[in-house]
């Protein structure tokens, strides 16, 4: 039996992990915090529960993949409902547009706020049904682990249908002309940590998954999906080690044999596979004479994703305008993402994320709102000082929002601040950076690292800074399809 050892349990980690032992490795997980998830971490304040990682859940068939290969039933371990009208969009001008996979709704609204958009509407969700469709095809469910992966003349023709070279904020326009309607979608660029005035507008597939296939839920959090994942490990016979720091990945022959513990014990195993973000964990964990494909002058080059301020409210009311996305938008958006990734600074005029779970599921926080409150931020300079003043920032977020009528500040029962700091010490986020790398150069954007090392054997990569990118479903993903890539290759063996 080989023997899998897997470093860090997010929900790549944790995929992976249930899909070896399913088909019978023996796999042994390490994550160096209490929790096993990831950024997908539930966080209690008083009677108020909060899901700190993803909120938005789309793909939902990807996570029940992840339970139903091993034969059980997803319905058995959580259940996910859809949010039919699941965003609303504010502006500082009082438009209001909700987003909703009922694409007549959508048309309706179009019709008084850009009447030329509601005409294009049906083509628009053909396009990025069509640029979905292609991405599920030759991307999805490719690990790539060698040049060769990407000189596929199959996948050459895709890429070029696409549209690279056309940025998101530039397809967007093309369908539709309120400026306030173009910046709803063009949101969707922070998706991948990216600005919608550089990523390419292949990243509109996200707009297919939301207008069209639709966003859920996790009943009693998202945070669900990482405890049906832990369970089902546990089921399968994996080694769940949390609060176990790995210290090294030891190279044997240019080969991974095992890691070291930071008690110092040594674990070996035939394959490992590394759950954490790629641009700082693998400096940290393998000695640079062993990558000198990815040397650390060639990491600091990289830019990262941008990062997020979190608040985390529990109010001691419910606020009935509040859905369970909603978007308070600056009226500078070009500028907010200046400031981000050409100042690096914080804006003056954030554009807000609130989420509300509460407003679907009353029984995470019964005495109110449970607000998840984000604001966009730069990842941390490279000598990790943060930016800005906490507590000050989290004023400026506040008085936004009351310049939306949304007066928060009187009613606030629990409170926390999450920093980019928080995001990079606790998830070992390099810079603070959400998603790895951003997708602002075309290069970063298509060519993301790949699952396997490329200077040593058997050392294999999941989780968003790495093919197919951030975001939990694949995240997910990235786990699946390096186990059974690695299962694949082990077949392979046993037939010569």
């Amino acid at each position: 039996m080989k023997k899998i050892i897997i470093v860090g349990g997010g929900l790549g980690g944790l995929s992976a992990a249930v899909t070896l032992a399913n088909a019978g490795f023996q796999v042994e997980l390490f994550e160096k915090n209490r929790h096993f998830g990831g950024k997908l971490m539930h966080v209690q304040l008083g009677d108020y529960s909060f899901d700190f990682g993803p909120n938005t859940i789309t793909m939902p068939y990807i996570f029940q993949e992840v339970i139903e290969q091993t034969g059980e039933k997803a319905e058995d371990y959580f259940n996910m409902i859809k949010l039919n009208t699941h965003t609303r969009n504010m502006f500082q001008d009082g438009t209001q547009f909700d987003f909703s996979s009922n694409q007549q709704d959508v048309i309706t609204q179009l019709e008084k706020l850009d009447p030329a958009g509601a005409l294009h509407y049906p083509s628009f969700i053909g396009e990025i049904t069509r640029l979905y469709h292609l991405s599920k095809k030759h991307f999805f469910r490719r690990s790539f682990c060698s040049w060769r992966d990407y000189t596929s003349p199959a996948l050459a023709a895709a890429m070029t249908k696409v549209k690279p070279l056309q940025t998101l904020d530039n397809f967007f326009r093309s369908y539709f002309s309120n400026p306030n309607i173009i910046q709803s979608y063009n949101r969707y660029a922070t998706y991948i940590g990216s600005s919608p005035y550089k990523a390419p507008a292949t990243f509109a597939m996200i707009a297919y998954l939301e207008m069209v296939e639709g966003v859920y839920y996790t009943e009693g959090g998202n945070v669900k999906i990482a405890e049906a994942f832990v369970s089902l490990a546990r089921k399968f016979g994996v080694g769940l080690h949390n609060e176990t720091e790995v210290e090294q990945i030891i190279i044997t022959n240019k080969k991974a044999s095992g890691v070291k513990l930071k008690s110092g014990d040594i674990i070996t195993g035939d394959y490992i596979i590394m759950n954490a973000d790629l641009l700082k964990a693998y400096p940290e964990l393998v000695y640079e004479q062993f990558r000198p494909s990815f040397k650390n002058s060639k990491v600091a080059k990289l830019e990262p994703s941008i990062s997020a301020f979190v608040i985390l409210t529990g109010m001691k009311h419910n606020f009935q305008q509040l859905k369970h996305h909603n978007v308070y938008f600056s009226n500078d958006y070009q500028q907010e993402f200046t400031d981000l990734f050409k100042n690096k600074t914080y804006s003056k005029k954030p554009t807000i994320y609130i989420c509300n779970s509460a407003h679907t599921d009353p029984a995470r926080s019964p005495k109110g709102d449970n607000l998840f409150i984000l604001a966009n931020a730069p990842s941390l300079p490279h000598n990790g000082k943060l930016q800005v003043e906490p507590d000050a920032y989290k004023e400026l977020i506040y008085d936004t929002l009351l310049s939306y009528g949304l007066n928060l500040n009187p009613h606030i029962k629990e409170e926390k601040v999450i920093t980019p700091s928080y995001i990079a010490d606790t998830f070992g986020a390099y810079r603070g950076a959400l998603y790895g790398l951003s997708s602002n150069r075309k290069l970063d954007a298509f060519l993301r690292p790949k699952n396997v090392s490329r200077d040593i054997n058997n050392l294999f990569f999941v989780g968003g800074s790495t093919h197919p990118g951030g975001g939990s479903p694949m995240v997910t993903l990235s786990g699946l399809n390096v186990g059974k890539r690695i299962i694949n290759l082990e077949m392979n063996k046993n037939s010569l």
